[in-house]
């Protein structure tokens, strides 16, 4: 497996505010998102990644976040060996000081 780059909840934070090409990508379950999740982040579930992969754009940055960072770290890993640019944020939610939106 390779390396996947972390990032943190601040570098994250920044990202959004200064990149449109960046896209928070929130890998957690339904009952999570529903509890509030970060602003324009795009809901698609772990189990249902790889059937996604072909309405994602391989010319954005992906971030990707769950509650801790390891379901993400998961998706991260797929992604990437599938020829996205991926990013895992470090600490997932439980980490995260910015909006949340519900």
């Amino acid at each position: 497996m390779d390396h996947i780059n972390e990032v943190t909840p601040k570098e994250v934070e920044n990202l959004i505010e200064k990149d449109n090409d960046t896209v928070v990508l929130d890998v957690r379950e339904d009952e999570e998102v529903a509890q509030g999740k970060i602003p324009n982040a795009k809901h698609i579930p772990l189990e249902k990644i790889p059937h996604s992969m072909n309405d994602l754009d391989k010319g954005k940055d992906y971030v990707l976040v769950c509650r801790s960072g390891n379901r993400s770290m998961t998706a991260a890993s797929f992604m990437d060996e599938h020829g996205f640019k991926v990013s895992n944020m470090a600490g997932g939610m439980m980490n995260w000081n910015g909006e949340v939106i519900v």
